[in-house]
């Protein structure tokens, strides 16, 4: 690492190993002796593969770009924990520190401000990636039990969960200044126009409920024919078309198979959501809006090197669906 580089400057590799540190500190505050810290992703936030020294293992996450504070980490893993008792859903057990808070809070010079970290138990399996349609299929049937559960579930006192009305999750809105040219910044007016008022169609007089809101092949897990769902991180309060909405936008491409069967695995749980076939593309859509405004807020290299070609892809998938009515992400083969 090159003595004084502004964090922003680094290399990923470099990014992390300036964020270890904070990774051990945190550790030692949820009462873990480590023996081997490997990294296992360093993306919107920063996850290190943790084995103590009696060889059990975690995950730990250092909240690099969560907005995530206190209440809402706590209402996280009170939900984990919930879902756990209370459904066939596997997820990770969140750990508490040893005074007994769901987070640590440990400095980081290298980004010169308090990071928040959490700990959960380890999840065996790979990542999903890609679903097959039998992991679609429990994926859909996954989501209803979450939806079916969350739908009696309270808030924990002083517990607090961002409410998801609108396609920018309230985050503020970067996609205005990006280097774009002023006919794609026009796509993404109209983008944003139709995509909001198909969330005041939704939510006008609809209960909300809390959603995992990520609900992708990158926070699944697969082992001995069975799913795990973690990373509640942005996890919040809305409809559950919104959910299913989400998980659609990562399935298109050129195969429907994954997304009839995760249609189909909900279904055979609990009715699907109502919605018109038009608010719900446009709520699959508005997810690309999202993303490309997450990236121009990211601290990591990676992700802020991908803006130059995300936000052009952005501006051809949103024109694609103006156009069609049909949101894919899978343009030109």
């Amino acid at each position: 690492m090159t003595v004084g580089a502004g964090y922003h400057d680094l290399t990923d590799e470099e990014q992390a190993e300036a964020l270890r540190p904070v990774a051990l500190e945190a550790a030692a505050c949820f009462g873990l002796e480590v023996h081997r810290l490997e990294v296992l992703l360093h993306a919107y936030n920063t996850t290190y593969s943790l084995e103590t020294v009696t060889g059990e293992r975690f995950a730990l996450r250092i909240n690099t770009n969560s907005t995530s504070d206190g209440p809402e980490i706590a209402t996280q893993q009170a939900w984990q924990l919930a879902l756990a008792e209370h459904t066939p859903v596997q997820v990770a057990t969140p750990r508490r520190t040893v005074d007994g808070q769901w987070c640590a809070s440990v400095a980081s010079p290298a980004l010169e401000r308090e990071l928040r970290v959490t700990c959960a138990s380890w999840l065996e399996g790979d990542d999903v990636g890609d679903p097959s349609p039998e992991v679609a299929r429990e994926l859909g049937r996954a989501m209803a039990l979450m939806h079916q559960q969350a739908r009696t579930w309270e808030l924990p006192d002083g517990g607090r969960m961002p409410l998801f009305d609108t396609p920018l999750f309230g985050d503020p809105d970067l996609l205005d200044t990006a280097d774009l040219q002023e006919d794609q910044h026009e796509v993404l007016r109209i983008a944003r126009t139709r995509t909001e008022e198909a969330f005041r169609r939704q939510y006008a007089g609809a209960p909300v409920i809390a959603l995992h809101a990520d609900l992708h092949g990158g926070n699944l897990k697969w082992h001995d024919g069975r799913l795990a769902v973690f990373d509640f991180d942005d996890c919040g309060l809305g409809i559950p078309a919104l959910d299913l909405a989400i998980s659609t936008f990562y399935l298109r491409g050129d195969d429907e198979a994954p997304e009839v069967a995760m249609r189909a695995g909900y279904a055979s749980i609990a009715p699907l959501p109502e919605v018109s076939t038009e608010d719900f593309e446009a709520i699959v859509a508005s997810r690309q809006l999202l993303l490309a405004n997450s990236i121009l807020a990211s601290s990591t290299t990676q992700l802020r090197a991908m803006a130059r070609t995300y936000l052009p892809a952005t501006v051809d998938r949103l024109r694609h669906w103006l156009e069609t009515g049909h949101f894919t992400r899978q343009l030109g083969g």
